[in-house]
């Protein structure tokens, strides 16, 4: 009889039980379904993949988009005892006939390859000549223009639908609104595709954004008392990677500078050493994080606003991918909307010009939230939450409060009268009186909510509709330029069963640091067990020439610290060991924790 699924999650992977939704769509794709899945990053969406690789004949041919991003996965996986391999760029004539050589034997069981490679007429007449057991798409927002990072080399994957119509495809992404998930679908030809909507949310992150005024004396105080975490920085331009980098340097931080204009073999120096926990941080633009797989980043700083709650989504998500506490700081100033606002007009392409600057609105909107930051984070995804987190800088330190019942119903009458055809100005326009031409043309002053606002001001406006957009009252369809829309928790307001309490903007001087609790709180492990562990884990990757989270993860080793296992089947029990592992490296942890056990009772 065939290995259950749980067996191989708990053999090979080493944990106890499936996340939801992983069984579910395991089971499907095991069974040869279509799915896609949109799940948050840390979530476990490879399993969902990895395992029926295992549990289907054949090879599974995984699409990744970049090179580090395939060596992370394939040498975990063979630290599992998989058998894996991926083909890019940087392997040699021979290794490359090697793993050509494995595909012919049927001695593989995945395969990662860029999308470019995977559509070249050459390498799909040699996939039709193998036993395939699925395609499993990752990063798949990046087919979509709605997405955040389009890529055109994905557009062609569409085909892989017509070309090998019984080899069942999961397509997954961490980051994808309602209309990004509606074109994913579209482009690869799965309509009938099972669809997984996981949920966004990662309770471990705590969301901070404070109004930036000295950035570089901010985010140092904030990195002070972490100098022995990894996390990443993130600007907007490599001049300013560069500078941020340098002071962070001379400030006596181990920190590094990431950008697309740097020699190749700069950047993989770096990205080897931040795998390698040699750097701890890595100053960098968006060309990095992507192919990042490193589960115990503790901390994402934004030194400049992003373009879009997507990718602030995405480089937020690099953090605390081992579900540990980990921190995303953001510092907000007028001055990155401007820049972010250049970079995007640059492009000559009118109607993706449109789409980012509706996105980069709505970025704006998140900064200046005063509800409950992952509530507003995200509804934006379509993720309502009723309860607010306790985990972000809104809740912790909240801003002083007012009932704004009465405007809550004029603005969404508003909305309502205006036909639900117009953006968050416009409505703003018609409830203060604006005589403006439009308005006019439309005989928006006819309406019976034209001129009803005229005792807040237009700033007041815009927070307040902010706040109902947030709070799940509100959609903006960025698919019609920002256009407002009723949700069905508006009824409640228009009819006065629901109060609507809002935040008033806070004084943008008065932000200073203030003492808050970190995420999950205290730490409920041996610390110095902990640190005894990581130094070993250190020298075992460097020998092995893998990078650490590669032998254990962070979580992983928290749990040793914590139960002290020093027996083999001890060892099976913690979440992140299995029976490749507990050989290969089982030994020399139990001995740094029998040691340790003995010394401490001594």
């Amino acid at each position: 009889m065939p290995e259950s699924i749980h067996h191989t999650l708990k053999t090979v992977f080493g944990f106890n039980q499936f996340r939801a939704p992983q069984q579910d769509v395991i089971e499907r794709v095991v069974a040869g379904e279509d799915v896609f899945l949109v799940m948050p990053t840390g979530g476990g969406k490879s399993l969902c993949y990895q395992i029926p690789a295992l549990h289907r004949d054949g090879v599974a041919i995984v699409v990744s988009p970049l090179i580090a991003l395939m060596k992370d996965q394939v040498d975990a996986l063979v630290a599992n005892g998989v058998r894996a391999a991926c083909l890019n760029s940087s392997l040699t004539a021979a290794e490359v006939g090697r793993v050509f050589q494995h595909m012919d034997c049927g001695t593989l069981d995945l395969l990662y390859v860029a999308p470019e490679r995977l559509m070249m007429p050459e390498f799909l007449a040699r996939l039709r000549l193998l036993k395939l057991s699925l395609f499993a798409i990752d990063e798949a927002h990046c087919i979509s223009q709605w997405g955040h990072d389009f890529r055109p080399e994905y557009t062609q994957l569409g085909r892989l639908r017509t070309l090998f119509p019984a080899v069942p495809i999961v397509a997954m992404t961490a980051t994808a609104d309602p209309e990004t998930r509606k074109d994913i679908l579209g482009q690869l030809g799965l309509a009938d595709a099972t669809v997984f909507v996981a949920g966004f949310d990662r309770p471990n992150i705590t969301y901070t954004v404070i109004p930036k005024q000295k950035p570089l004396v901010q985010m140092s105080a904030f990195l002070n008392g972490r100098r022995d975490e990894a996390g990443i920085v993130y600007a907007l331009s490599r001049k300013r990677v560069e500078e941020v980098a340098e002071r962070l340097q001379q400030a006596g931080f181990s920190a590094a500078a990431y950008h697309a204009g740097l020699p190749d073999h700069e950047r993989k120096r770096v990205q080897d050493a931040f795998r390698k926990d040699d750097i701890r941080i890595v100053v960098a633009t968006v060309a990095f994080g992507m192919g990042i797989d490193k589960p115990n980043v503790r901390f994402v700083v934004h030194y400049d606003m992003p373009k879009s709650v997507e990718s602030y989504y995405q480089e937020t998500g690099r953090a605390g991918r081992d579900g540990l506490p980990s921190e995303a700081l953001m510092l907000f100033g007028m001055g990155d909307v401007m820049t972010a606002r250049k970079l995007i007009e640059n492009s000559d392409n009118a109607e993706r010009v449109k789409i980012e600057i509706q996105k980069l609105n709505a970025m704006v909107g998140y900064a200046e939230a005063l509800t409950c930051r992952r509530r507003a984070l995200l509804s934006y995804f379509g993720d309502l939450r009723e309860h607010d987190c306790d985990n972000c800088d809104i809740c912790t330190d909240p801003p002083q409060r007012f009932d704004a019942s009465e405007q809550a119903k004029k603005a969404l009458s508003c909305v309502y009268r205006v036909g639900e055809r117009f953006g968050m100005m416009h409505v703003i326009e018609v409830l203060r009186g604006s005589k403006n031409q439009r308005v006019l043309d439309f005989r928006h002053n006819q309406l019976s909510t034209y001129g009803i606002g005229t005792d807040t001001s237009a700033n007041d406006w815009e927070n307040i509709i902010r706040q109902l957009i947030h709070l799940g009252y509100l959609a903006q369809d960025f698919t019609r330029f920002g256009v407002l829309k009723l949700t069905p928790a508006a009824r409640p307001v228009l009819n006065g069963a629901t109060q609507v309490v809002l935040g008033k903007p806070r004084d943008a001087v008065e932000t200073v640091k203030k003492g808050k609790k970190r995420a999950g709180g205290r730490k409920d492990y041996d610390q110095a067990l902990f640190d005894m562990l990581r130094s070993t884990r250190k020298q075992l990757a460097d020998e092995a020439g893998v990078p650490p989270f590669v032998v254990f993860s962070d979580a992983t080793m928290a749990e040793m610290a914590r139960s002290r296992p020093t027996h083999s089947r001890e060892m099976l029990q913690v979440s992140g060991v299995g029976e490749h592992k507990l050989r290969q490296y089982g030994k020399a942890f139990m001995d740094v924790i029998s040691s340790y056990s003995k010394e401490s009772n001594n």
